[in-house]
């Protein structure tokens, strides 16, 4: 059992940037895999980010490609807290941002993802 709370959302305008936070509760922390989703008005849910280690010290990140080079996923064991640091915002970043978990090892496979948390708006101005 895992409880996952966002923050962090806002109004942004375009070029600015924004870090969303996503606080887990439950079970060990570190040994999930956290991912982090978005959806605007009308729209499908569409996978952002995803951080999970894969032995060790060592980790994998996947991004999707309209956040590739922007987006950053990052996670703080010890705070129990996973991070989405985003920079230079469009306005087609507009939306609510889930960040979801799994103890398994799927990335971008949202049907993987067993717990999630309730959202976040982001609205990034023209």
């Amino acid at each position: 059992q895992v409880q996952l709370v966002e923050s962090g959302g806002g109004l942004v305008q375009a070029g600015g940037s924004l870090r969303l936070s996503c606080a887990a509760s439950g079970r060990t922390f570190s040994s999930y895999t956290m991912g982090w989703f978005r959806q605007a008005p009308g729209k499908e849910r569409e996978f952002v980010a995803g951080h999970n280690w894969s032995g060790g010290r060592t980790y994998y990140v996947d991004y999707a490609d309209s956040v590739k080079g922007r987006f950053t996923i990052s996670r703080d064991n010890a705070k129990n807290t996973v991070y989405l640091q985003m920079n230079s915002l469009k306005p087609e970043d507009t939306a609510v941002y889930y960040c979801a978990a799994t103890a398994g090892r799927a990335l971008g496979a949202q049907h993987e993802y067993d717990y999630w948390g309730q959202g976040t708006q982001l609205t990034v101005s023209s």
